[in-house]
C-alpha cells in the first residue's frame, strides 16, 4: 500500500466566486504527514528500501523531512534529520514524534544539508527535499487521480520553492497529455528565486531569502523546474508575504482547513484575481498544505 493517499479533489465556491473561473482543490494539506511531500518522498522512500536502505537521511526541518520521518516510520526504517538552528521547536517536536532522530546544526539549510551529507554512509538513503527525479514521479501521482477523476483542467495553481512540486505537476500534465495546460507559478516577494532565475534566462542563486513562507526558502530552484519553463507555458507571479498570510486565513475561514503561507502564496492569486481565464475554465488549485503554521503565528503576523 503506498504510503501517501488519494486525496479528495473538490469544487471551492469561495474561490471560483474571487478568482471568476470554477476552481477545484487537489486537497495534498490532507495528507498524512501534512503535505504534498509525502507522495514523492514515500515513492522514493520506498525504492531505496528495497534497494537494501538501512537508514534515511535528511536535512529538512519542515515538510520534507516530516514525509522522511513518516515514511521511516510505516517502513520500519531508522531516519535522522540534521535541521539547522532556525529551525522551530515546534517542527523538532512534531519530527520527534514520528520517531526521527534530531541533530541541530548551521545557521541555515545549506550548511545543515552539508552536514547531513558527511554523515551518509553506504546503508543510508539521503533524500532530498525537492531535486530527485524519484520525487517528481510520486509527485505526478496527484494529477493522475485529478483526470481519473474527470477532470482536465484549463490551468493549475501551485507554489514554488525548490521546484519539486512544479516538476511533479509537469509530469503528471505531460503523462496524461496535457503539456499545453498553463502552470501559474507563485512566490512570495522575498522567495523569489525561480522568477529571478526566468529574468535571468539561466539558474540564479539568491544571496538571501526572507520573508513569512519559509517552506518557499530555497535560494535557487532545481534545474529541472528551470528547463521546464522553456518546454511548457509556466507563468511565474509573486505576491507580498501579506497576501499570503491573508489567503491561509481566508482559506481556513472558508474551507476549515489551515496550511501555511507557502500554500497561501498559490491560493492569493485566486482570492486576488491575479489569474483571468473566464468564467467557463477549470483552475486545479494544488493545496499543498504544510505542517509549519498555527492559527496563532498566522494571526500574529504584522508585515
Amino acid at each position: 500500500m503506498p504510503l501517501s493517499i488519494a486525496t479528495p479533489l473538490l469544487e471551492s465556491l469561495p474561490l471560483s466566486r474571487a478568482s471568476g473561473a470554477r476552481v477545484w482543490m487537489k486537497m495534498e494539506a490532507m495528507q498524512p504527514s501534512g503535505s504534498f511531500k509525502i507522495r514523492g518522498i514515500g515513492h522514493a522512500c520506498e525504492r531505496y528500501r528495497a534497494d537494501g536502505a538501512q537508514r534515511f537521511l535528511s536535512s529538512s526541518g519542515g515538510n520534507a523531512g516530516l514525509a522522511v520521518a513518516y515514511a521511516g516510520r510505516k517502513l520500519g526504517v531508522p531516519v535522522a534529520v540534521v535541521v539547522p538552528e532556525t529551525t522551530p521547536e515546534r517542527a523538532r517536536r512534531l519530527l520527534r514524534e514520528e520517531g526521527a532522530q534530531v541533530t541541530v546544526h548551521g545557521r541555515s539549510w545549506s550548511e545543515a544539508n552539508a552536514f547531513a551529507q558527511s554523515l551518509k554512509t553506504p546503508q543510508d538513503a539521503f533524500l532530498h527535499p525537492f531535486d530527485d527525479p524519484l520525487l517528481w514521479q510520486g509527485h505526478a501521482s496527484m494529477i493522475d487521480e485529478v483526470v481519473e477523476a474527470g477532470l482536465r483542467p484549463d490551468a493549475v495553481v501551485l507554489c514554488v520553492g525548490g521546484g519539486g512540486l512544479l516538476a511533479g505537476v509537469a509530469e503528471g500534465l505531460h503523462r496524461n497529455g496535457l503539456d499545453s495546460v498553463p502552470i501559474y507559478a507563485a512566490e512570495t516577494e522575498g522567495m523569489a528565486s525561480f522568477n529571478a532565475s526566468i529574468q535571468a534566462g539561466h539558474l540564479v542563486e539568491l544571496p538571501a531569502v526572507s520573508g513569512v513562507a519559509t517552506s518557499l526558502g530555497a535560494r535557487q530552484v532545481c534545474a529541472r523546474a528551470f528547463e521546464l519553463a522553456r518546454e511548457r507555458p509556466i507563468v511565474p507571479l509573486q505576491v507580498s508575504d501579506r497576501e499570503a498570510v491573508d489567503a491561509c486565513l481566508s482559506f481556513l475561514d472558508d474551507h476549515r482547513t489551515l496550511v501555511e503561507p507557502a500554500c497561501g502564496a498559490s491560493l492569493a492569486l485566486l482570492y486576488r484575481q491575479r489569474i483571468a481565464l473566464g468564467a467557463d475554465a477549470n483552475i486545479l488549485a494544488i493545496v499543498c498544505g504544510g505542517s509549519t503554521a498555527t492559527i496563532e503565528s498566522l494571526s500574529r503576523f504584522e508585515g
